[in-house]
């Protein structure tokens, strides 16, 4: 599979391994020292905003639940239909969660598979597969390195046990964009491993190699849908300003690659980037970055190349009963399911809100619209866009049990795509009930 051959950043990444040499790597951190440590400011941490309240926060928890749900859709979204096809589905989701934090380590693992049955059309029935890591590891006072991947198979992006997931939202210009949703048997793959070093008191230099791959089974070209992968590596300088300010460069290299049937696409793009984070509170930031942009159309043939402007902003806000991000990002970028390259503007948003004691409610969206670099590549399709948003309130039933619904909107145009072109809509309703248990580690 080609997923497993971009694994080797990883070890381009290691090779960086004597810098932390020139730390005493069993020395503790005092409170001073940990004063003047910095972060990794969000343009070029390659991570998404996490979505949790601050009275939501844990670590040091072994935390697993079950879910059962139930979900009926309007439209299935199945290609070559005369009229939309709605259908009701039911899900079971194990899930186990491993968060666990000592002076120089903080790793959060995720397992979560899942089983979902079609009342109708029993063909879509699946087994899913949601796996997430977290791997943050300080190899010396001033050496961080980083292991980030989130990988789903499903059959849906939106069918998931967690409403936010479906739409994560990052200030990296790397974060992967919403493409076609569809009901298609997928396998999603999104990895960062990234090397910080702080070789001063207020100033940083780093390197991030990422990954994100598309995967579609079970289908065929009629669909209009088909694999892509984008590859990518970039270093960076920060320094910080003041406390709170962090100011810095970096340049991005990504190749995009896509599969259609006989042939392959692939277009390269190198970004200079200049980027801005503010800290207004420590759990309040907000992230600007802005630059050239040059692409280079390798395949099909005639090659091209331009340039183009690129940029992203984000905003990202923890309080104790409250969990805010948004992202606005405009990128030359590959789209999943899509073929070739496109001119991307992508917004995305989410709010988690504890409203009292035992209600919580969550709404989050995303908006893609794709354009063509070239008209005049054959193989390249025009475009199109996407636009999803969802609402959820949950209910908690005592110290273990909880209840959730909510609604998920749809809306889609992609002319060339038979998958979605006869009817881009879907609404999605469900209900469900979990069960969760968190245990302390080392306590």
């Amino acid at each position: 599979m080609r997923m497993f051959r971009h694994n080797c950043l990883i070890l381009v990444l290691l090779a960086a391994a004597p810098l932390w040499s020139q730390e005493d790597t069993n020395a503790t951190a005092s409170g001073s020292q940990d004063e003047y440590r910095m972060v990794t400011p969000p343009p070029v941490s390659g991570a998404a905003y996490p979505m949790e309240t601050a009275s939501e926060s844990r670590s040091n928890y072994l935390l697993g639940g079950l879910t059962f749900n139930t979900t009926y859709t309007d439209n299935v979204l199945e290609g070559g239909s005369t009229k939309p096809i709605s259908d009701v589905s039911y899900s079971i989701w194990p899930s186990i969660t491993l968060d666990q934090v000592t002076p120089r380590l903080h790793s959060d693992l995720t397992y979560s598979p899942g089983f979902t049955f079609y009342q109708h059309t029993s063909s879509y029935n699946q087994a899913n597969q949601n796996v997430g890591i977290d791997f943050r590891y300080r190899l010396s006072p001033h050496v961080t390195l980083t292991v980030v991947d989130s990988l789903h198979k499903l059959s849906n992006v939106f069918n998931q046990p967690d409403l936010l997931a479906a739409t994560p939202v990052s200030g990296s210009a790397q974060a992967p964009t919403l493409g076609v949703v569809t009901l298609a048997d997928q396998l999603n793959n999104t990895g960062n491993v990234g090397l910080t070093y702080q070789f001063s008191r207020d100033a940083m230099v780093g390197a991030n190699g990422t990954f994100t791959n598309f995967i579609y089974f079970n289908t065929t070209p009629s669909l209009g849908l088909y694999d892509s992968a984008t590859r990518g590596g970039s270093v960076f300088y920060s320094y910080r300003l003041a406390k709170k300010q962090y100011l810095g460069a970096t340049y991005l290299y990504q190749q995009i690659l896509a599969y259609p049937t006989g042939e392959q696409s692939e277009t390269r793009t190198q970004t200079g980037f200049v980027f801005y984070t503010v800290y207004l509170r420590p759990t309040l930031s907000m992230s600007f970055s802005g630059g050239p942009q040059h692409y280079d159309i390798v395949q099909p043939l005639p090659a091209s190349q331009n340039w183009s402007p690129a940029g992203t902003a984000s905003l990202y806000w923890q309080a104790r009963h409250t969990a805010l991000s948004g992202s606005y990002s405009r990128m030359v970028s590959g789209g999943g399911g899509l073929v070739g390259a496109y001119h991307t503007n992508n917004a995305a948003g989410s709010l988690r809100q504890q409203v009292t004691r035992n209600w919580n409610a969550g709404v989050a969206g995303a908006y893609s619209i794709f354009k063509t670099l070239d008209p005049a590549q054959s193989l390249f399709r025009n475009g199109g866009h996407t636009l999803t948003g969802s609402a959820s309130l949950q209910r908690k039933l005592g110290q273990h049990f909880l209840a959730e619904l909510g609604y998920t909107r749809i809306h889609q145009s992609y002319n060339d795509i038979p998958a979605v072109s006869a009817f881009p809509n879907a609404n999605r309703e469900w209900v469900s009930i979990s069960y969760h248990f968190a245990h302390p580690l080392g306590r």
